[in-house]
């Protein structure tokens, strides 16, 4: 488990909207689910946790249910392609995806396409990676395109929109 980095989630939510109320956001690789905590300290309306490691989804239920944020949270112990593929069936969909894989690992570009195919990015919304300097996160994944990218030491953070967006906001 490596938690997001206080300078890198101070960083990101820098970048977000303060005011997140009434988002739905989809955490994966979630860890100690520190960032889907501030999204919903923001006001987001709901979060879906995601992590394969049992150690991980007790810290999680415990640091939501030490917050009073168990209502508006959902913790997944699973696999994250198994997840991906179990919420596209589901039909759901998210205003915000927060993608951190474990460094070094080259899932990045997966986890990306495998995003992109289930289709669970909205149209107005953002997908951010947190990905080593080390890994490139690419450009172009189907609809998904490469927005903006803020490097804090070794870490990026790399933001994602669907191509109609962008074109559309230029």
């Amino acid at each position: 488990m490596r938690p997001t980095s206080d300078r890198v989630k101070e960083a990101l939510f820098n970048i977000l909207p303060h005011d997140l109320s009434g988002i739905k956001l989809l955490d994966l690789f979630a860890g100690t689910g520190n960032v889907s905590i501030e999204a919903i300290s923001r006001g987001a309306a709901k979060a879906i946790l995601i992590d394969s490691s049992d150690k991980s989804g007790k810290v999680i239920r415990e640091n939501l249910r030490r917050l009073g944020f168990t209502d508006r949270a959902t913790v997944r112990v699973a696999p994250v392609f198994q997840a991906l593929r179990s919420l596209a069936r589901q039909g759901e969909s998210f205003d915000v995806i927060f993608l951190d894989p474990p460094y070094q690992r080259n899932w990045v570009k997966a986890c990306l396409e495998a995003i992109e195919r289930a289709n669970l990015l909205r149209a107005s919304g953002t997908l951010v990676v947190e990905h080593s300097a080390r890994e490139d996160s690419g450009a172009e994944y189907g609809s998904l395109i490469l927005k903006d990218q803020r490097k804090y030491g070794d870490t990026w953070l790399s933001f994602f929109e669907h191509k109609a967006v962008t074109i559309s906001a230029e």
